[in-house]
């Protein structure tokens, strides 16, 4: 009988109290690769196949909406990509980026779970 292997996601955002609520929130049953910058996401996504990416919207310097739109556009076959924003309203800013799925502030376990879920059954 061949090993389950666990899901495979990338974590992108500037600020580790936002990596932190969302490694609590997603658990233990997936492998969580965490990245702090812009070109870090790039480089991870250029390296390797993932099951489910979630980037920051609101990161600093490189906002996790234009590194959405532009994995989507550079890669073949990119992964399903959760954005995380500020608030509801930037929600259409988020299609605009390409993304998969949107989550708007403040997170909370429940919603981090079902969207990841949901993201990694399509």
């Amino acid at each position: 009988m061949e090993a389950m292997t666990r899901p495979l996601i990338l974590l992108y955002s500037d600020d580790s109290a936002v990596r932190a609520q969302v490694r609590s929130a997603v658990g233990p049953e997936f492998d969580l690769h965490e990245v702090a910058t812009g070109p870090g996401v790039v480089t991870a996504a250029d390296r390797q196949p993932w099951d489910l990416m979630i980037l920051d919207g609101e990161a600093g310097k490189d906002g996790g909406m234009g590194l959405c739109r532009q994995l989507k556009n550079e890669i073949r076959d990119c992964a399903p990509v959760l954005v995380l924003t500020g608030r509801p309203d930037d929600a259409w800013l988020a299609s605009w980026s390409l993304a998969d799925g949107v989550l708007p502030r403040p997170l909370d376990a429940i919603s981090v779970q079902r969207a990841v879920s949901d993201l990694l059954r399509r």
